[in-house]
């Protein structure tokens, strides 16, 4: 019975072994391209960190790829401690929005930063409203002192504003949508906004 024991430790300890080793190469990859805009000189994470956001990482674009085959290399998809990170080309405004609607809906999430471009071109007043609309929306959420403006992806395309993020109660998740009804020439508010009791890192 105690050389199963042994047996299975040794099992364990060569499988944690394997993953170390396999994380860290491909950390020496991707060494200073944590995303669009995001770059270290060194992993800060630990190796738990890192093998649940290489999980995160896998599962969205496993999901992505199921739903359009092209997104596996039109999009970019990285994890740090939680916050992804999306890069890359759509076509159409709305499939940005779709997908970053499913990285929100990622197990873990913390945080989604989106800059992904578009390739269809539209109107130049019709973008000049939405990036207003954007904008002011933004701007009353940083004024605001019940909400942590920092944790909302906002995207306006056609005057419709689509809010993705993290509230940390119910009031603030109703400001945030009160404060979108507010902005001037905005047709619909389309919120996808989770509660911090909700998220899987806060369940024990």
């Amino acid at each position: 019975m105690s050389g199963i024991k042994k047996m299975k430790k040794i099992i364990s300890f060569f499988s944690a072994f394997s993953i170390i080793i396999f994380l860290n190469a491909c950390a020496s990859k991707n060494v200073g391209t944590f995303g669009k805009g995001v770059s270290i000189s060194f992993d800060p994470r630990t190796v738990g960190m890192q093998i649940d956001d290489t999980i995160m990482q896998k599962s969205l674009i496993g999901r992505l790829t199921f739903t359009e085959k092209k997104y596996f290399l039109a999009i970019q998809v990285e994890v740090l401690d939680g916050r992804i990170f999306l890069t890359g080309k759509v076509e159409e405004p709305e499939e940005k929005i779709k997908i970053t609607k499913m990285a929100w809906e990622t197990k873990g999430v913390r945080s989604v930063n989106n800059a992904i471009e578009i390739k269809g071109n539209s109107s130049f007043k019709s973008a000049a409203q939405d990036v207003l609309i954007t904008s002011q929306l933004r701007t009353a959420m940083i004024l605001s002192k019940k909400i942590k403006s920092s944790n909302y992806t906002l995207e306006t395309i056609n005057k419709k504003i689509y809010i993705f993020g993290i509230a940390m109660n119910d009031e603030e998740r109703d400001t945030v949508i009160e404060e979108a009804n507010k902005i001037y020439n905005v047709k619909t508010v389309l919120p996808t906004i989770y509660l911090v009791s909700d998220l899987s890192r806060n369940r024990n």
